[in-house]
C-alpha cells in the first residue's frame, strides 16, 4: 500500500478542489440521511392522528433534501472525479516526459508492449484510486459515521444487534484483499506480454506474410491471450464472492432489526417511525458496506498498478545535465576527439571499444569501416551520447561532452542511423521532423541533395504524401534517402551517417556524396560503410576490429598497407567484375 503515498504530491497539487469535494460530500450527505428523520417523523404524525398539512409539509421537505443531496452530489462528480482526471493526465505525461529521457539501454531490456501497458493499463487502475475510491472512501466513511450516530441515539441495543455481522465483513474483505493483489499483478504482467506479442507481430507483418506463418501467429496469440483470460477469470472468481456476502451481512442486520425492533415496537419503547427510520437507515448503510469491498478492491489493483509503475520511474535518468554542464556553451563548430575511450555496455559485458583515440578535424570527412561486430555503430552512438563513455573522454571544440547542454550538443548532429525509421506521417514532417516549425525551402534544399527529389514524381500528393507506418510504402532506398533529408534539413554542425546507403543503387550513391561534400564544407562528416567506394574519397579512413583502432589513413595509404582494408577493397573489385561478367 506504500506505493499509493508516491500519489501524495499530485493530491497536494489540487487539495484546493479536492477540499471544495470533500465539504461537498459531507453536504450531500447532510442532505440524504436527514430524509429518514422526516420520514420518521411523517410516520408518527399518521399513527398519532392525520394531518394533511402537516403530511405536505413534511413531503415537501423530503423533496426540498433529495435535492439538495442531488445538487451537492453533482458538484462531487465536478470536483473530485474531474481531479482523479486531472491527475491521470499529469501521472501519464510524468510517466511520458521520464522514459523519454532514459536512456537506449532501457529500451533494449524492456518491449514496447510492456511500456505501452504501463502506460495504460496501469495508469487508468491508479485513476480509478484517484477518482472513484477516494471519492466513495470519504463519502462511505462519513455517512457510515453520522447514520451510526443517528441509529445509536435512536437505541443503543438495537444498533450493537445491527451491528453484529459488520466484523464477519472485515475478516472476509481482509482475507480476500491480498489474493485480489497478487492476482491482479499476474493480470497486468500477463497484459504486458499480449501486448508485447501484438506489437512485434503487426511490426513483423510483413515476415509473418512470406513465411506464410499466420496460422502459427494466431496460435501463439490465443495461447498468451487464452492465459490472459484464465487470470481474468481467476480474479472474477475471488470478485463474485464479494458483492453477495455483502448482501447477506446486510441482509441479516435488516433481519435483526425487524426482530428485535418489532419487539420493542410492541413493547412501547420505540415508535413505529423511530423502527421504520432505523430500517431506512439500515437500508442506506448497504452501499457502504458494498462500497467497502468494492473499494478495497479498486486500492488492491492501484497498488498493484503503482508498484509496476514505480519500477519505471524509478528507473535512473543516467544521460542529463548535471552540475558540470557549461550553459554558456550554446554552438560548437565540430573539432572532435577520442581521448583513450572504451566502452562496455554492462558492468558484466565485455569492453566493446578499448582505449579509441583519434582527432576530427571541422570541415573533414572521416570514414570508419571495419567487420561486424567491431564497435563501428557504438562508436557513433558515444558522439550525441546516446550512451556515455566507460571511460576515456569524448571533446567537441576542446570541450567534454559531458559539459555541453544535451539539448546543445543532440540539437546540431545530424544523425541517421543504421536502422530507418520513418513517422506515420507526411513525408514533408518526417523531412522536418528535427526543425520547430515548416520550412519549404530546407525541404527542397534537402531532398534535392539526397537526391529524393527524384522520386517526388512517384508520391500522388508530393510532400504531403502521408507515408504508412514506418514508411512501409517507401523503398528502402527512399527511407534511407529521406532519413537522410531528415537529418540535412536541421542544418548540422556534424552529420553522422551510419551505413545510410546499404539500399541505395551506386549512381545515386554518388551524387548524394558529391552533394555532400558541397554541403558539408566547413561541417565535420562521419561515415560508416561497407563499401569502399562510399568511404573511398574521406579524409581519413579508420579501421575497427574488436573495438580497437586496426588501421588509419586515406584510401591510398591503406591500400599500400595490404591489410584489412586493402583485403576488403579487392574483394569488393572482384565483386563488381563478376557483376559485369553476369
Amino acid at each position: 500500500m506504500h506505493e499509493l503515498k508516491k500519489l501524495n504530491k499530485y493530491f497536494l497539487r489540487y487539495k484546493r478542489k479536492l477540499f471544495l469535494g470533500i465539504l461537498f460530500i459531507l453536504l450531500s450527505n447532510l442532505g440524504q440521511v436527514y430524509i429518514p428523520l422526516l420520514l420518521k417523523d411523517s410516520i408518527d404524525n399518521l399513527t398519532s392522528g392525520f394531518s394533511y398539512d402537516v403530511l405536505l409539509d413534511k413531503a415537501l421537505f423530503i423533496v426540498g433534501a433529495a435535492f439538495f443531496a442531488g445538487i451537492f452530489r453533482y458538484l462531487i462528480r465536478m470536483t473530485v472525479i474531474v481531479v482523479s482526471r486531472d491527475i491521470e493526465y499529469d501521472l501519464r505525461q510524468d510517466f511520458w516526459s521520464h522514459i523519454q529521457k532514459l536512456p537506449l539501454r532501457f529500451f533494449q531490456n524492456n518491449s514496447v508492449g510492456n511500456i505501452m501497458a504501463h502506460a495504460t493499463n496501469d495508469i487508468g487502475s491508479v485513476r480509478m484510486f484517484v477518482g472513484p475510491a477516494v471519492m466513495y472512501s470519504i463519502d462511505t466513511g462519513t455517512k457510515l459515521i453520522v447514520i451510526i450516530a443517528i441509529l445509536l441515539s435512536t437505541s443503543a441495543e438495537l444498533t450493537f444487534y445491527s451491528l453484529l455481522p459488520l466484523p464477519f465483513l472485515s475478516y472476509f474483505v481482509y482475507r480476500l484483499s491480498k489474493k485480489i493483489h497478487i492476482r491482479f499483478m499476474r493480470i497486468q504482467e500477463k497484459f504486458s506480454d499480449l501486448t508485447t506479442k501484438a506489437q512485434e507481430s503487426f511490426s513483423g507483418i510483413r515476415v509473418v506474410k512470406a513465411y506464410v506463418f499466420e496460422d502459427r501467429e494466431i496460435e501463439d496469440f490465443s495461447e498468451i491471450s487464452r492465459d490472459y483470460m484464465e487470470k481474468n477469470m481467476a480474479m472474477v472468481k475471488i470478485q463474485a464472492y464479494f458483492q453477495p456476502i455483502l448482501f447477506l451481512i446486510a441482509g441479516l442486520s435488516i433481519i435483526i432489526v425487524i426482530w428485535a425492533g418489532g419487539n420493542k415496537v410492541i413493547a412501547g419503547e420505540l415508535s413505529l417511525g423511530e423502527i421504520s427510520a432505523f430500517i431506512v437507515y439500515l437500508g442506506m448503510l448497504i452501499w457502504p458496506v458494498i462500497a467497502f469491498g468494492w473499494i478495497t478492491n479498486i486500492i488492491q489493483q492501484a497498488s498493484a498498478s503503482m508498484k509496476r509503475l514505480t519500477v519505471f520511474l524509478n528507473e535512473p535518468v543516467e544521460i542529463k545535465n548535471n552540475e558540470l554542464t557549461s550553459y554558456v556553451i550554446n554552438d560548437y563548430s565540430g573539432d572532435i576527439e577520442f581521448r583513450n575511450v572504451s566502452f562496455r555496455y554492462s558492468e558484466n559485458f565485455p569492453l566493446v571499444l578499448d582505449g579509441i583515440s583519434l582527432k576530427i578535424k571541422r570541415g573533414s570527412t572521416v570514414a570508419i569501416v571495419g567487420g561486424t561486430g567491431s564497435g563501428k555503430t557504438t562508436l557513433l552512438n558515444l558522439i550525441p551520447r546516446l550512451y556515455d563513455v566507460s571511460g576515456g573522454e569524448i571533446t567537441i571544440d576542446g570541450n567534454n561532452i559531458r559539459h555541453i547542454p544535451l539539448d546543445v550538443l543532440r540539437r546540431r548532429i545530424g544523425f541517421v542511423s543504421q536502422e530507418t525509421f520513418l513517422f506515420s506521417d507526411t513525408l514533408k514532417r518526417n523531412i522536418l521532423y528535427g526543425l520547430d516549425k515548416d520550412n519549404d525551402s530546407e525541404v527542397d534544399k534537402a531532398a534535392e541533395i539526397s537526391k529524393l527529389n527524384n522520386d517526388l514524381d512517384n508520391f500522388p500528393k508530393g510532400y504531403e504524401t502521408i507515408l504508412g507506418e514506418r514508411g512501409i510504402t517507401l523503398s528502402g532506398g527512399q527511407k534511407q534517402r529521406t532519413s537522410l533529408a531528415r537529418a540535412i534539413a536541421v542544418n548540422p554542425r556534424i552529420l553522422i551517417l551510419d551505413d545510410s546507403f546499404s539500399a541505395v543503387d551506386t549512381n545515386t550513391e554518388e551524387a548524394i556524396l558529391r552533394n555532400l561534400r558541397e554541403f558539408m564544407k566547413d561541417r565535420t562528416s562521419i561515415i560508416v560503410s561497407h563499401r569502399i567506394s562510399t568511404v573511398k574519397d574521406a579524409d581519413t579512413i579508420f579501421v575497427l576490429d574488436n573495438g580497437r583502432i586496426k588501421e588509419q589513413g586515406t584510401h591510398e595509404e591503406l591500400i599500400a598497407l595490404k591489410g584489412y582494408y586493402a583485403d576488403l577493397h579487392y574483394k569488393q573489385l572482384l565483386e563488381d567484375e563478376l557483376k559485369e561478367l553476369s
